[in-house]
């Protein structure tokens, strides 16, 4: 049976998920890790849990007999999503890319500065305090650490053991990690804001899935700057972008009708 094949690594990929299974789609859930695995939830299709190269998702698409594969891993996920576009050139698999929708031009302020990479974020946070309460999540704490040498990290990530191993290994402890899962209210970012009394905060464009203006809005009522470091442009366009729970709808319509034509 022809297959679909997503990838996930967000909440996005669950509403997707049920999407084609209101459709009776056959597919498989890719996710890197067990965090991934348990935001799925319970769904329809199969779930492969692993990292994966190109070649590897270039065999996978060959052996299953995927037909149409749909990027919705982490709009950060850079090298995943530039391994997925060219394994699905290779393999000839139609491809689409889920990205919600950016809110990065819903807000400007004197203090809100937007960058396009980490090294950059880290040259504008040294201009600050010494307090840096970074929302960027576990992967890059290493490069964030030695950006912002002298600053005393405050990091929000996943409340795993395999996360919190990651910290303590950078020499992070019990006073500098708040281990808790998002998306947080605004309220609850500004308690702890109050709380932490950073100096500066860094963070992604999540958007509003991610809770991106609820991270911010706060801050800056607090005076405290916010250094946001804006996503990579997809390598997916036109209307094979999807940037909607409508958007997906309306592909898995036109897919299906593809299909028996």
């Amino acid at each position: 049976m022809k297959q679909v094949l997503v990838f996930g690594g967000t909440s996005d990929a669950r509403f997707i998920c049920q999407i084609l299974d209101e459709h009776r789609i056959s597919y498989t859930l890719s996710v890197a890790t067990a965090v991934g695995e348990s935001l799925a939830g319970n769904i329809g299709g199969q779930i492969r849990v692993g990292r994966i190269d190109s070649d590897e998702i270039a065999d996978w698409l060959v052996n299953h007999a995927v037909q149409w594969v749909i990027d919705a891993s982490h709009p950060y996920a850079e090298l995943l999503s530039h391994n997925i576009t060219h394994a699905c050139e290779t393999a000839g698999v139609t491809l689409s890319r889920y990205q919600r929708r950016s809110e990065l031009n819903d807000l400007e302020h004197p203090l809100l500065h937007k960058v396009a990479s980490l090294q950059t974020a880290c040259a504008v946070a040294q201009a600050f305090g010494p307090r840096v309460l970074l929302t960027t999540g576990s992967k890059e704490l290493a490069a964030y650490q030695q950006g912002l040498p002298g600053k005393t990290l405050l990091v929000r990530v996943l409340p795993t053991s395999e996360v919190i191993a990651e910290c303590e290994a950078l020499g992070l402890g019990v006073d500098n990690i708040i281990a808790l899962r998002g998306p947080f209210s605004a309220e609850f970012n500004a308690a702890t804001y109050d709380f932490c009394t950073p100096d500066v905060v860094m963070t992604k464009e999540s958007g509003a899935e991610g809770g991106y203006l609820d991270k911010v809005t706060p801050a800056l009522a607090r005076n405290i700057p916010c250094v946001v470091v804006t996503r990579p442009q997809p390598l997916v366009s036109g209307s094979e972008l999807l940037e909607s729970r409508e958007d997906v709808s309306r592909r898995v319509t036109r897919w299906l009708q593809e299909r028996k034509s």
